[in-house]
C-alpha cells in the first residue's frame, strides 16, 4: 500500500463497489451478494493526475491478493526489451506479467492455470525462430517461462522444446503455399502438447478452433493465429483480441467446471492508465465478447485519465459518492456501455484533516493549514498526501525544521512559530523511502503532475492570463523553442491532452498546477534578490499590456507590476477612479489586481510584510513618494490614497492561496470598505456589502464574490452582469 487513502469509501466499504463487484468484502473478505451477478460492468476510475487513480489500483491489489486472484499492470509502463523478437507487442508482454500475477497462491483454492494463452504466446513467439539461431527461441522460451510454469511445472520444461521444434521443422516437407511462421507454429504446437500438456490439458487447444478460417481445428487456429500476427495491421490486432480473450477463458476454466465451488467470488484484474493503446487493446475485446452475450465473472478495475476518452463514448457516467451503495448500472445497445465509468471526486476539507492528524497526531500545527491546504491543492491527493507529510515532518519534536530563529530569516528550513503557511511546505523537503534521498515537495508534485514534460517552457507559460498572452510569451521569452508562439499551443494541447483545464483568465487554470510552476519560474534560476527570469517574463507582460502594447488592458498592467512588487500605480488608479459611478467594476478591479503572485523570498519565515502595510502599521512617512504616490497631493486625497494602500495590501494578502487567512486584516479590511462606503458618493450599499460578503467569503475558504454576496464569481474587472469590462480581451 504506497500511502493512506482518504475519502475513497465509496470503493472501500463493506458494500462498497470493490465489494459488491468481486463478491468479497476488502477487509476480512466476507461474501457479499454481486450488484451484477450475471454481467458485470468494467469500472473504470477516472480522473486527473494526483487524483489517487493509482493508490486506488495499488490499495485493491493490496487487500485482495490474498484471498482472490489479482494482478495489476501499468499499461504506460510495458516498454520493449533490449532486443524484443518479432514476436514482442505491448499486449504479449502484457498478458504473459498478468497471468503470472494471477497465478499467485489464494487462500483455500489452486493456483490458476493458463494453457490456452500459454499456447497462443507460444504460437506467437515461435514466428521468428529458425534452425540457424536457436539462441532466439531460447531466449523467448525463457521470457514465457513464468506463464508456461502454471501448465508444466518442472522449471526447465520449456529448455528441451527448442530443439524438438527445430527438428521436427527440419523434417517437414517444404510447402511454399503455406506460409513459414504457420509451420514454425504448428510444429511448437505440436512438440508443447506432446511434452508438457496433460491428456485433459490437450483439450484446451480445440479452443482456438473457433479463430477464423479455423474450421473447428484448434491446431489450424494457433497456426493461422501465428500467420495473423506476422502480417501486422488489423490482422496482428485480431491475433491480440484472441490472446487477450484466451486469458479470460482460462480464468473463466478456474471458476466453472469441476472447480466450481472450489473459488469463492471474482478474480480481479486492474490496469492501470488504460486510456493508453495496450489498455484498449486489453480492454475493448472484453467488452466485445461481453456485449454478445458471453460472460466471464471477472471483475476489471481500470483507469483512465481522460474524462472525455472516445473509448468512454456510450459510459454509464457516476461521480464516486453516487456508487457508495449501488451503481445503478444498466447494459445500453453500444459495446462502450458495459463500461461504469467511476469520476475519482476530490478530499473534502474533513479529508484533508484527518490527513495532517494522521502526520501532526498532538496538533502541532496552525489553526487553519489543513483548511489552506485544502484551497491550495483544491483537494487533490496526492498534494494533500506530500503536503500534510511536509508539516508533520516539519512540526515533529527534535526536527531540525522545528527551530525557531529571529524574525525575519531567511535561513531554509527554520520556522517562526505562526508562519508554517502552503506556500512554505512547497519548500519544504519530505522522504518518500529510505532508499531515497529527500526531496523538495514543489520538486516532486511537479515531477508526478508533469512527468516528462519541459517544465522551463511550462512555468514561463503560467504566468500568462489566456491563450493570447502565452502566445506573446512564447515570442518574447521561448524564442529558440517557438515560431510565432506555436509552442503555447502546443502546450495547451499537452495540458488538456492530460486532462489539465486551460482558461481564458489562466492559461494554466489548474490553481495548483498554476501555484507549483510560478514557484519554479520564482526560484529557477537561483538569482536572489534579482530573480532575473521571473522578472523578465512579467516585465513582458506589463509592457504588453501597457499603451501601445500588444494586448492593451489597464487592470492586467496594473496587475503585472503588483507581480513585480510595485503598488503605487494601482493604489493610484483605483483612487483616481474611486468616484465613478460604477463601483461594481471598481471592486472587480481591485480584486483582479490584487489577485497577483506574491514576489516572496526563497525561504523565508518572517512575517509577511503585506499584513504591516494592510493594517496601517508601516513607517509611512520614511517611504519616499515615488513608493506611495502622495507627491502633489491634498490632505483628503493623502488619506484616501493611503486608505486604499491599506485595503490593495489587505486583498492581496487574503487572496493569497500560499497564506493563510487572518483575522486581524479580515477586521481592517471589513473596516476600510466600511469607511470607503461613507466616502462614495452614489455607491456606498455596494461598498457596504462587500464589508459584509467578502470577509464571509474568505471565512468559507473560496473567492471574493463578484458583485459581492453572488454565489459564483467572475473573472477580471467585470460588473454584475459577469460581461468583462476595460481595455482586456477574453483571451489576454
Amino acid at each position: 500500500m504506497e500511502r493512506e487513502l482518504y475519502g475513497r469509501e465509496a470503493i472501500f466499504g463493506n458494500d462498497g463497489l470493490a465489494a459488491r463487484l468481486t463478491g468479497l468484502t476488502p477487509y476480512g473478505s466476507a461474501g457479499v451478494s454481486y450488484e451484477h451477478r450475471d454481467d458485470p460492468p468494467v469500472a473504470v476510475l477516472t480522473g486527473g493526475r494526483g487524483m489517487g487513480k493509482t493508490a486506488v489500483l495499488k490499495q485493491l491489489r493490496h487487500l485482495y491478493r490474498e484471498i482472490t486472484p489479482v494482478a495489476l499492470v501499468d499499461c504506460e509502463a510495458v516498454v520493449p526489451p533490449a532486443d524484443p523478437g518479432p514476436g514482442w507487442t505491448p499486449v504479449t508482454a502484457a498478458l504473459p506479467e498478468l497471468a503470472t500475477q494471477l497465478t499467485a497462491k489464494v487462500r483455500a483454492a489452486r493456483p490458476v492455470q493458463f494453457p490456452r494463452l500459454s499456447l497462443g504466446l507460444v504460437a506467437v513467439a515461435s514466428i521468428s525462430w529458425t534452425r540457424e539461431d536457436e539462441t532466439r527461441a531460447q531466449r523467448d522460451l525463457q521470457s514465457l517461462g513464468p506463464v508456461l510454469a502454471t501448465v508444466d511445472t518442472r522449471g526447465d520444461a520449456a529448455t528441451g522444446w527448442v530443439t524438438k521444434v527445430l527438428t521436427k521443422l527440419a523434417a517437414s516437407a517444404f510447402d511454399s503455399v503455406v506460409p513459414l511462421a504457420g509451420m514454425v507454429a504448428e510444429a511448437t504446437i505440436e512438440t508443447v502438447l506432446e511434452e508438457s500438456f496433460s491428456r485433459f490439458q490437450r483439450r484446451s487447444a480445440d479452443w482456438y478452433g473457433s479463430y477464423p478460417h479455423a474450421g473447428g481445428s484448434g491446431r489450424i487456429g494457433l497456426r493461422q493465429l501465428a500467420v495473423d500476427f506476422e502480417r501486422g495491421g488489423d490482422l496482428r490486432r485480431r491475433a491480440e483480441d484472441h490472446l487477450v480473450l484466451a486469458l479470460v477463458a482460462d480464468l473463466v476454466r478456474a471458476y466453472g467446471g469441476l472447480a466450481r465451488g472450489a473459488r469463492r467470488g471474482r478474480p480481479v484484474l486492474l490496469l492501470d492508465n488504460a486510456h493508453t493503446r495496450l489498455g484498449r487493446q486489453l480492454v475493448e475485446p472484453v467488452l466485445r465478447q461481453r456485449a454478445s452475450g458471453v460472460r466471464d465473472q471477472i471483475a476489471v478495475f481500470a483507469s483512465s485519465r481522460a474524462r472525455g476518452h472516445e473509448g468512454l463514448s456510450h459510459a454509464v457516467r457516476r461521480r464516486l459518492p453516487e456508487v457508495a451503495h449501488g451503481s445503478h448500472w444498466v447494459r445500453g445497445s453500444e459495446v462502450t456501455s458495459g463500461i461504469l465509468a467511476v469520476e475519482l471526486t476530490a478530499l473534502g476539507p474533513a479529508h484533508v484533516q484527518a490527513a495532517f492528524d494522521r502526520h501532526d497526531p498532538v496538533g502541532r500545527a496552525p489553526a487553519g493549514l489543513a483548511r489552506g491546504v485544502h484551497r491550495l491543492t483544491g483537494g487533490r491527493p496526492l498534494g494533500v498526501a506530500l503536503l500534510a507529510q511536509a508539516a508533520g515532518e516539519a512540526l515533529a519534536p527534535g526536527s531540525s525544521h522545528a527551530g525557531t530563529p529571529r524574525p525575519g530569516s531567511l535561513v531554509p528550513g527554520s520556522l517562526v512559530p505562526g508562519s508554517l503557511v502552503p506556500g512554505t511546505l512547497l519548500d519544504r523537503t519530505v522522504e518518500l523511502r529510505e532508499d531515497r534521498a529527500p526531496v523538495r515537495v514543489a520538486d516532486e508534485l511537479l515531477a508526478r503532475l508533469l512527468p516528462g514534460q519541459q517544465l522551463d517552457v511550462l512555468s514561463v507559460l503560467a504566468a500568462a492570463h489566456g491563450e493570447e498572452s502565452a502566445r506573446l510569451l512564447a515570442t518574447a521569452r521561448l524564442r529558440g523553442r517557438s515560431l510565432e508562439g506555436d509552442v503555447a499551443l502546443r502546450v495547451r494541447d499537452v495540458l488538456r491532452a492530460q486532462d489539465w483545464p486551460v482558461g481564458p483568465d489562466h492559461f494554466v487554470a489548474d490553481p495548483l498546477l498554476r501555484a507549483l510552476l510560478l514557484h519554479r519560474l520564482r526560484f529557477q534560476d537561483d538569482d536572489h534578490p534579482y530573480y532575473a527570469v521571473w522578472r523578465a517574463v512579467h516585465e513582458t507582460l506589463r509592457t504588453a499590456y501597457a499603451p501601445g502594447g500588444r494586448c492593451p488592458s489597464v487592470p492586467h498592467r496594473l496587475h503585472q507590476e503588483l507581480v513585480l512588487g510595485r503598488t503605487r500605480d494601482g493604489v493610484t488608479h483605483l483612487r483616481e477612479r474611486f468616484t465613478e459611478p460604477d463601483v461594481t467594476a471598481w471592486l472587480g478591479s481591485l480584486r483582479f489586481i490584487a489577485s497577483a503572485p506574491y514576489p516572496r523570498p526563497p525561504g523565508y519565515t518572517g512575517p509577511d510584510p503585506r499584513r504591516a502595510v494592510a493594517l496601517g502599521r508601516e513607517a509611512s512617512a520614511s517611504l519616499p513618494d515615488g513608493e506611495t504616490g502622495l507627491a502633489g497631493l491634498g490632505e483628503r486625497a493623502v488619506e484616501l490614497q493611503l486608505q486604499l494602500r491599506r485595503l490593495l495590501h489587505a486583498v492581496w494578502l487574503l487572496s493569497d492561496p500560499l497564506t493563510l487567512p487572518d483575522e486581524e486584516v479580515i477586521d481592517k479590511m471589513a473596516h476600510e470598505l466600511r469607511q470607503l462606503s461613507g466616502r462614495h458618493p452614489t455607491g456606498n450599499s455596494v461598498l457596504w456589502d462587500a464589508a459584509t460578503h467578502w470577509p464571509r467569503d474568505i471565512g468559507a475558504w473560496r473567492p471574493l464574490s463578484m458583485p459581492p454576496g453572488a454565489s459564483g464569481t467572475d473573472g477580471p474587472d467585470t460588473g454584475g452582469s459577469g460581461q468583462r469590462r476595460g481595455d482586456g480581451g477574453a483571451h489576454a
